[in-house]
Parts: structure tokens; sequence; C-alpha cells
């Protein structure tokens, strides 16, 4: 497993991240194996939310990550408010709102203190000031260490990276949406900030998914961007390789967090990690178009 230090924390993360969202809070001992098989497996960044299903993900976390809690890296968000009937969400990055959500996200992770603690969402019309108050002052108590944002708005992320001490924005970026390419990821390298890729396998279609239209692609486009990857994975690597280390292959790249429900999936990711081939990237980065934010630019 490759390892990179996340922004100017001087903390090593494992290259691939292991996003919790998709664990099954039914299945609770298998979930709590997998998260063990990916410690042994070298991943030791691990992702979840307040949001996902409404903390019992957390909950979850904190007990399969309990055993290894100081040889890991565990990243949670918070700004997203439950309605009272439970029919959806609300944003709300105030700063009470963030301060209240932490004390409850310590309580679920059952921890002392948070890695990362990221800020999940944001808009240019927050009171920035204000959200960065809060995490300062979390920071400042020691029960997080560090704080990020996620985002895909780069005039929310110009800001951030302005405006406070953030160590790293999450973000959408694939060989599908290399949105991030025209002006984010510069910026982020610029000033040292850690780069967590989300959605990396463009949600399976780089993989084994139908074709439809995606981030500004057509269905057609797509048919012949999957096309072109199985071309080039026919010999010596998998779809799965090309798409990941597309990614890694940008200096200003992180780690890649992947949804993670099963043992195979696991095993399937940890194989791509290995065999990767710059001339494949950059035959994938000369023929595949390139795409850009329309909006909060």
């Amino acid at each position: 497993m490759e390892y990179r230090i996340l922004g100017g924390t001087g903390l090593s993360v494992s290259a691939l991240g292991f996003g919790c969202m998709s664990l099954a809070g039914s299945a609770k001992e298998e979930s709590v194996r997998l998260i063990q098989e990916a410690i042994a497996g070298g991943i030791n960044f691990f992702d979840t939310a307040d949001l996902y299903e409404k903390g019992e993900n957390e909950k979850l976390v904190g007990q399969a990550l309990k055993p290894n809690r100081k040889n890991v890296f565990l990243a949670t968000k918070a700004g997203n408010q439950w309605r009272a009937d439970g029919s959806g969400w609300d944003w709300n990055p105030r700063r009470d709102y963030i301060l209240a959500c932490a004390e409850q996200s310590l309580k679920r992770l059952g921890t002392d203190y948070i890695d990362l603690y990221q800020l999940h969402g944001g808009t240019i019309e927050d009171n920035i000031d204000e959200t960065i108050e809060a995490f300062e002052l979390l920071k400042q108590q020691g029960k997080i260490r560090h704080y990020g944002i996620s985002s895909i708005r780069p005039n929310v992320i110009r800001e951030y990276v302005d405006r406070s001490s953030i160590e790293s924005v999450m973000l959408q970026y694939s060989l599908l949406d290399r949105r991030p390419e025209e002006t984010v990821l510069p910026l982020l390298k610029e000033y040292n900030k850690g780069v967590l890729v989300r959605g990396a396998l463009a949600q399976g279609l780089l993989i084994n998914k139908p074709a439809k239209e995606y981030t500004g692609h057509t269905t057609g486009e797509v048919k012949e961007i999957q096309m072109l990857i199985k071309e080039l994975a026919a010999n010596n690597h998998t779809p799965e390789q090309l798409a990941l280390h597309y990614v890694w292959s940008n200096p200003a790249v992180t780690t890649v967090v992947a949804g993670i429900r099963t043992a195979e999936q696991l095993q399937q990711l940890l194989a791509a990690m290995e065999g990767s081939d710059k001339e494949l990237t950059d035959a994938l980065r000369k023929k595949v178009p390139a795409t850009f934010y329309e909006q909060h630019r």
C-alpha cells in the first residue's frame, strides 16, 4: 500500500481510503469484519458522516475501529441537519450547530478526537467566517486534529483556501469528470491542501455499469470511453486499475475514497493499487475530453 502525506498535517494516509457510507448497518458483524480486513490490507483512512443513516453509520465505524483507533485516520462530516420528521435534511453551517454536531459525533464514534472533521458541503452565501470559527475552536479544544471541506464548488473551495487553515478538500473526480483539473486541483496543489477523491469509478460506469449521461458526457460518449478503457485494459490491466490510477496520477491527489460493500470489492480495489502504467494513463488523458464546471465558478 502506498501512503501519502495529507496536506500540511505531516500524517500519512493510505492512497486507497475506505468510504463507509456503503456499509450496511443491518449486517453489523459483516461490516465490522470488512473494516478489519481493510486495515489488514493496509488501509488506514476511513470516512463517514453524521448524515449517514442518521448517525448509525458513525456508531458502526467507531465500534469497528476501536481496537485500532490509534493506528487509523478517522474522518467524519457535519453541516446537514435532519428535519424533525425525518423527511430529509437542510443545510446548516452555523457555528453553534457545528459545535453541537462534533460533540454528538465524538460520542457515536466512541473517541476523544476526530482526525479530520469536514464541512459536508458549502455555498458562497454561507457565513464562512462563522463556520471557520467553529472548526478552529474545536481544533483548539483538541476535539478535532484537522479540518477540511467536502465540495465541488470552485468558488467555495477558493474561499476556504484563502480564509481558513483547512488541510483537505473532498471532491468528485474521475476520467468521466475531469472538471477539477481546470483550476481546483492546481490551486490545492499550490497551497499544499490534501485532495480526497470520491467518485473515481464514476458510479461504476468506468467498470461495468450500463452507459448513461454523466457530467456533461452523452450516453454515446460514455460508451466510447468504456470501450476505450476495455481496449487499453485488455492485456495486463483491469478497468479498475486504469480508472483509479488515472486519478492517482494527478500530483494533487492524496487518496481515493472508495465506497466498499463487500470483501470481493475490497480485494479488487486493493489489487488495483498495483500495476500502474504511465503510458496508458497518458493515453486516456489525451483521448478522453476534459469537462469544465459551468456553475459556482
